[in-house]
């Protein structure tokens, strides 16, 4: 798929992520098309949607797949919604680069 599911802000990236939670594997599917049109990063995470734990898995897991500390990324948006929006804090060049190469595997 051509579009992505990232883009430029500030000093880094803002990545957008549909998250499916309590999966048998922790791991990022390269990118979807959602019924609107938008581009998301795929992810799925073991931990359960309770009390924050599949969002800081997915920080965890976003942290460790681009290279970057838990604390240079942040949840921007949809903290109880599957759709998430995380701001990358970091080269934003470097981590788009990083990004395609995960998605194209």
């Amino acid at each position: 798929m051509s579009a992505l599911a990232w883009r430029h802000a500030g000093d880094g990236l803002l990545v957008d992520i549909r998250l499916t939670p309590k999966s048998s594997k922790d791991g990022i599917d390269g990118i979807d098309r959602l019924a609107d049109g938008r581009c998301v990063l795929k992810a799925r995470v073991r931990a359960v949607p309770e009390k924050g734990a599949a969002n800081a898995a997915l920080i965890k897991l976003i942290a460790k797949a681009v290279g970057l500390p838990k604390s240079a990324i942040d949840l921007e948006s949809g903290s109880t919604s599957r759709i998430k929006t995380l701001r990358l804090t970091g080269d934003g060049d470097r981590l788009s680069a990083v990004l395609g190469e995960i998605c194209s595997e």
